[in-house]
């Protein structure tokens, strides 16, 4: 019987930290928790709308936290800008992570962590939440086999209706406003469809009708490479919030339109795909394609890094350039000096 991985979780004032600690509590073969770091008490901006599931957990002041030497692995859930200064800590101890995003407002500080990892071969998984998506799994595969020809056009959004006045002020706090917060998680899943380098960005960064001039919180980017342009948005006025969240893949031969990028409402996930001829077991034509019922969001790619941990798979070396590709594009989209 495999023993649960030692489990130190750093930090309580992320968006996502409310969700890794409720999927964790349903992972307890792979992951035990041997204490949270409590973040709370820091000044940095922050904003979370779910209750924490704290019962039952080991709650411990950071210098606490940082004293605890016998772990397995972390996971670094503290406020999106005091990220890298808790990462950093970590990789240079060597301990393996899942980190969350976005990555810093500038480039540097996430392009040392990232090598310091490289050079250790240290696990460093990001929080990029599509990463084990059912839907942008199968429009990775389409595209990979050359289903829809050429990529031509790619549409991308985060729309969402939650948030209340505190959350518009929140992403004000960021120059690329709502985009930096949430558009990383686009590009993460663009970027394998896209060949080439980037050619340039073009963004938009404005704030819904009825909000202060601060809040930041209608922002999109046009991204063009060799052949192929993506639009990426988001705006957090827009009612029907989640369910209204699209991906489109446009390209020679086909068509993807996956809308809602994901669902729990138990209800089963679907994707339209459209095609010239006949490819991937699919005749020419369109087609509903059937995905099945998601359960949680999070819950395949935390496994994936219990394995690696434990030396059941391969720590996957391309992702370190992936990543930093990721957040290079990030700052780019969102008008951020990339260096």
């Amino acid at each position: 019987m495999k023993k649960p991985l030692r489990t130190l979780f750093y930090g309580l004032k992320h968006e996502h930290s409310a969700g890794k600690l409720a999927t964790l509590a349903k992972m307890r073969d792979d992951f035990e928790i041997v204490a949270v770091a409590d973040d709370r008490a820091r000044a940095t901006p922050s904003y979370r709308a779910d209750p924490l599931p704290l019962d039952g957990l080991k709650i411990v002041s950071e210098a606490e936290a940082l004293a605890i030497k016998d772990i397995d692995v972390v996971f670094v859930e503290v406020a999106n800008n005091d990220l890298m200064e808790i990462a950093r800590i970590y990789a240079e101890r060597g301990v393996p992570m899942h980190c969350d995003k976005p990555c810093g407002e500038t480039m540097e500080p996430y392009r040392e962590v990232v090598e310091m990892c490289r050079a250790k071969n240290l696990p460093m998984q990001m929080g990029y939440m599509f990463r084990a998506n059912p839907g942008v799994k199968f429009c990775h595969k389409a595209v990979r086999e050359g289903w829809l020809g050429s990529v031509v056009h790619v549409e991308a959004d985060m729309n969402h209706d939650y948030g209340d006045d505190s959350y518009q002020e929140y992403v004000g706090t960021f120059k690329g406003g709502i985009l930096y917060n949430l558009g990383c998680h686009l590009i993460d899943l663009i970027l394998p469809m896209m060949e080439g380098a980037l050619v340039r960005a073009a963004n938009v960064t404005g704030t819904a009708k009825g909000d202060g001039p601060d809040c930041l919180n209608r922002c999109a980017a046009l991204l063009e490479w060799p052949d192929a342009t993506a639009l990426i948005r988001s705006c957090s006025r827009v009612p029907g919030g989640l369910p209204h969240r699209r991906l489109r893949i446009d390209g020679t031969k086909g068509t993807i339109d996956l809308c809602p990028i994901e669902r729990f409402d138990g209800e089963r996930l679907t994707l339209d795909l459209t095609l010239a001829e006949a490819a991937g077991g699919f005749a020419a034509g369109r087609h509903v394609v059937d995905l099945g019922v998601q359960t949680d969001r999070y819950m395949d790619q935390l496994r994936e890094l219990a394995e690696i941990v434990r030396g059941e798979r391969a720590n996957p070396a391309e992702m370190y350039d992936h990543d930093l590709r990721v957040h290079e594009i990030t700052l780019e989209a969102c008008g951020y000096d990339k260096r």
